[in-house]
């Protein structure tokens, strides 16, 4: 497939007549990222996953907090949330499927030119870097061990650092790649608040515009963020536009940037 026509869509949370609506407004051979959190908060979690997976090679899935939140509960490590709308996936009879070829996907693409994460990028990583470190959580989540992995990874510290080892480290990924959106001064994460940009305390930075990010000349496209709604810079596109709130889900065509979007929550 040609770099030239890649489409990445925000966080559909579960709303599958939302997703099939933007489907329908793009071309049928696209190729396409997902930028994660499918499930979860919507009512038909196991169809947004089915309609995914069928897409078959046309779609590239980037794992995010919810969908990780959902492998860790079909592990047995973790328990489902009062407010979860998982059942239907771990209920289903293709659930070892899905939850496979969930195992399956990575935390962080790098196609057209172009990272595409579910959350943020640690300030200090380098492109090559972030591919590295997402891949150690992959390896773990894709491992005979998988469970017991997955048990160690939730947990909002340590913040990030290079001499981390074993659940530590893999923690501190998860947190960068799959729930930052604010930084502190000294560049570690602050992952609680979930505030739009421009209504957050003062010591707290984006952590897009954190000076002297590494990664500030090269395309990055996330969702996660559904206060900070759609984004498009040259260097920064966000895609969670707070479709599971009533608002809009949200296609964008890369690199040509031309934005498709289906108004939000109908069920």
């Amino acid at each position: 497939m040609q770099s030239h026509n890649v489409y990445a869509i925000g966080d559909v949370h579960g709303f599958a007549k939302n997703l099939k609506e933007l489907l329908k407004l793009l071309p049928q051979n696209a190729e396409l990222v997902f930028l994660g959190d499918a499930i979860n908060r919507g009512p038909d979690s196991l169809e947004c996953l089915r309609i995914i997976y069928d897409l078959g090679k046309r779609a590239t899935y980037v794992l995010g907090n919810h969908d990780l939140h959902f492998l860790a509960v079909a592990a047995g490590v973790r328990p489902l949330a009062k407010k979860d709308t998982l059942s239907g996936i771990l209920e289903a009879k293709d659930a070892d499927k899905i939850i496979s070829w969930l195992r399956k996907q990575s935390l962080a693409v790098f196609k057209a030119n172009t990272l595409f994460i579910h959350a943020g990028v640690h300030p200090s990583w380098t492109i090559e870097e972030t591919l590295q470190y997402a891949n150690e959580v992959h390896s773990a989540i894709q491992s005979k061990e998988w469970k017991a992995n997955l048990a160690g990874i939730f947990g909002n510290t340590p913040a990030w650092s290079e001499s981390l080892t074993g659940f530590d480290r893999l923690r501190a990924i998860v947190n960068v790649l799959t729930r930052s959106r604010f930084l502190y001064s000294d560049g570690s994460a602050e992952i609680k608040s979930s505030c739009a940009p421009y209504e957050a305390p003062a010591d707290l930075i984006p952590w897009f515009d954190f000076p002297g990010r590494k990664t500030a000349n090269s395309r990055i496209v996330c969702g996660h963020w559904s206060t900070c709604g759609l984004t498009i810079r040259h260097n920064l596109i966000t895609l969670d536009s707070g479709c599971c709130w009533g608002r809009e889900l949200t296609a964008v065509r890369i690199p040509q940037l031309r934005v498709w979007q289906v108004s939000g929550k109908k069920d």
